[in-house]
Protein backbone atom coordinates (compact mmCIF):
# COMPACT_ATOMS: atom_id res chain seq x y z
CA UNK A 1 0.00 0.00 0.00
CA UNK A 2 1.24 2.97 -1.13
CA UNK A 3 0.43 6.44 1.10
CA UNK A 4 1.18 9.91 -0.69
CA UNK A 5 1.39 12.89 2.42
CA UNK A 6 1.00 16.76 1.69
CA UNK A 7 0.71 19.57 3.94
CA UNK A 8 0.99 23.31 3.88
CA UNK A 9 -0.63 23.90 0.63
CA UNK A 10 -1.74 27.60 1.53
CA UNK A 11 -4.41 27.95 -1.27
CA UNK A 12 -1.51 27.08 -4.16
CA UNK A 13 -3.95 25.59 -6.02
CA UNK A 14 -1.52 24.77 -9.31
CA UNK A 15 0.92 23.26 -7.05
CA UNK A 16 -1.85 21.19 -5.19
CA UNK A 17 -2.95 19.96 -9.37
CA UNK A 18 0.63 19.40 -9.48
CA UNK A 19 0.23 16.62 -6.21
CA UNK A 20 -2.69 15.42 -7.20
CA UNK A 21 -0.95 14.88 -10.43
CA UNK A 22 1.89 13.04 -8.94
CA UNK A 23 -0.37 10.86 -6.45
CA UNK A 24 -2.41 9.90 -9.32
CA UNK A 25 0.75 8.71 -11.20
CA UNK A 26 2.53 6.80 -8.44
CA UNK A 27 -1.10 5.29 -8.04
CA UNK A 28 -0.67 6.12 -3.92
CA UNK A 29 -4.13 4.38 -2.57
CA UNK A 30 -4.57 7.22 0.34
CA UNK A 31 -3.36 10.63 0.20
CA UNK A 32 -3.05 12.26 4.35
CA UNK A 33 -2.57 16.09 3.93
CA UNK A 34 -1.39 17.73 7.47
CA UNK A 35 -3.42 20.85 7.71
CA UNK A 36 -3.15 24.26 6.26
CA UNK A 37 -5.21 24.18 3.63
CA UNK A 38 -6.33 27.50 4.16
CA UNK A 39 -9.80 27.50 2.80
CA UNK A 40 -12.53 25.30 1.19
CA UNK A 41 -11.37 26.50 -2.22
CA UNK A 42 -8.80 23.43 -1.98
CA UNK A 43 -11.30 21.15 -3.08
CA UNK A 44 -11.00 23.09 -6.58
CA UNK A 45 -7.69 21.58 -6.96
CA UNK A 46 -8.39 18.18 -5.83
CA UNK A 47 -11.35 16.67 -7.75
CA UNK A 48 -9.08 14.41 -10.10
CA UNK A 49 -7.69 12.42 -7.04
CA UNK A 50 -7.79 9.02 -7.24
CA UNK A 51 -7.61 7.63 -3.90
CA UNK A 52 -9.05 8.35 -0.40
CA UNK A 53 -8.30 11.58 1.08
CA UNK A 54 -8.14 12.19 5.34
CA UNK A 55 -6.40 15.04 6.54
CA UNK A 56 -5.88 16.84 10.27
CA UNK A 57 -6.23 20.81 10.56
CA UNK A 58 -3.82 23.27 10.93
CA UNK A 59 -3.27 26.77 12.49
CA UNK A 60 -4.14 28.32 9.34
CA UNK A 61 -7.34 26.96 8.28
CA UNK A 62 -9.77 29.75 8.92
CA UNK A 63 -13.18 28.53 7.57
CA UNK A 64 -13.57 24.95 9.40
CA UNK A 65 -16.59 24.23 9.28
CA UNK A 66 -17.03 24.74 5.20
CA UNK A 67 -13.78 22.73 5.13
CA UNK A 68 -15.16 19.69 7.37
CA UNK A 69 -18.57 20.35 5.08
CA UNK A 70 -16.76 19.86 1.98
CA UNK A 71 -14.58 17.03 3.66
CA UNK A 72 -17.66 14.57 4.26
CA UNK A 73 -19.29 16.10 0.79
CA UNK A 74 -16.46 13.82 -0.63
CA UNK A 75 -16.60 11.20 1.26
CA UNK A 76 -13.23 11.90 3.11
CA UNK A 77 -12.20 12.21 6.66
CA UNK A 78 -11.11 15.90 8.56
CA UNK A 79 -10.13 15.53 11.72
CA UNK A 80 -8.44 17.93 15.03
CA UNK A 81 -4.70 16.86 15.66
CA UNK A 82 -3.82 14.67 16.80
CA UNK A 83 -5.22 12.38 14.82
CA UNK A 84 -4.00 8.39 14.73
CA UNK A 85 -5.25 5.93 11.60
CA UNK A 86 -4.72 2.08 11.38
CA UNK A 87 -3.43 1.16 7.30
CA UNK A 88 -2.61 -2.36 7.24
CA UNK A 89 -1.64 -2.80 10.99
CA UNK A 90 0.62 0.18 10.55
CA UNK A 91 -0.33 3.07 13.18
CA UNK A 92 0.35 6.40 11.77
CA UNK A 93 -0.13 9.92 13.92
CA UNK A 94 -1.08 12.99 12.22
CA UNK A 95 -0.44 16.30 13.14
CA UNK A 96 0.31 19.75 12.06
CA UNK A 97 2.18 21.26 14.48
CA UNK A 98 4.57 19.33 16.22
CA UNK A 99 3.87 19.45 19.63
CA UNK A 100 5.12 16.91 21.70
CA UNK A 101 6.85 15.38 18.60
CA UNK A 102 9.35 13.58 20.12
CA UNK A 103 7.52 11.87 23.02
CA UNK A 104 5.22 10.88 20.12
CA UNK A 105 8.42 9.19 18.57
CA UNK A 106 9.67 7.84 21.91
CA UNK A 107 6.60 6.17 23.20
CA UNK A 108 7.34 3.63 20.08
CA UNK A 109 2.78 3.54 19.05
CA UNK A 110 3.38 4.88 15.94
CA UNK A 111 4.55 2.97 12.58
CA UNK A 112 4.66 6.52 11.60
CA UNK A 113 4.78 9.52 12.66
CA UNK A 114 3.71 12.76 10.23
CA UNK A 115 3.99 16.82 11.09
CA UNK A 116 3.65 19.72 9.10
CA UNK A 117 4.17 23.72 9.91
CA UNK A 118 7.45 23.92 9.18
CA UNK A 119 7.41 24.19 5.88
CA UNK A 120 10.81 22.09 5.98
CA UNK A 121 10.52 18.39 4.47
CA UNK A 122 12.30 15.55 6.27
CA UNK A 123 12.19 12.33 6.16
CA UNK A 124 14.08 9.61 8.87
CA UNK A 125 14.45 6.80 11.51
CA UNK A 126 13.98 6.69 15.18
CA UNK A 127 14.46 3.30 15.61
CA UNK A 128 11.30 1.49 14.41
CA UNK A 129 9.31 4.65 13.40
CA UNK A 130 9.20 6.69 10.45
CA UNK A 131 9.53 10.17 11.29
CA UNK A 132 8.11 12.49 7.94
CA UNK A 133 7.31 15.98 7.20
CA UNK A 134 6.80 16.64 3.86
CA UNK A 135 7.47 19.88 3.63
CA UNK A 136 5.50 22.93 1.63
CA UNK A 137 3.46 21.86 -1.05
CA UNK A 138 2.43 25.53 -1.10
CA UNK A 139 6.00 26.83 -1.46
CA UNK A 140 5.21 29.81 -0.50
CA UNK A 141 7.43 30.22 2.64
CA UNK A 142 10.54 28.53 1.07
CA UNK A 143 10.03 28.63 -2.52
CA UNK A 144 10.23 24.68 -2.94
CA UNK A 145 6.93 22.92 -3.10
CA UNK A 146 7.48 19.03 -1.91
CA UNK A 147 5.48 16.27 -0.91
CA UNK A 148 6.23 12.44 0.46
CA UNK A 149 5.35 9.27 -0.26
CA UNK A 150 5.53 6.03 1.62
CA UNK A 151 5.38 2.57 0.62
CA UNK A 152 3.69 0.53 4.06
CA UNK A 153 4.87 -2.64 2.67
CA UNK A 154 8.48 -1.14 2.89
CA UNK A 155 7.81 1.18 5.28
CA UNK A 156 10.11 3.36 2.64
CA UNK A 157 9.66 6.85 2.03
CA UNK A 158 11.06 10.19 0.32
CA UNK A 159 10.58 13.64 -0.26
CA UNK A 160 9.71 14.53 -3.41
CA UNK A 161 9.86 17.88 -5.19
CA UNK A 162 7.12 19.48 -7.72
Amino acid sequence: MKVGFFADTHDNLPMIKKAVAAFNHWKVDMVIHLGDYVSPFFFKAVDDLMAELVGVFGNNDGDRLMLTARFKEKGFDLFLPPHSLNLNGHRILMLHEPFELDAFIRSGDYRIVSYAHTHVPEIRREKETLVLNPGECGGWLYGKSTLACVDLDTLEGEIIGL
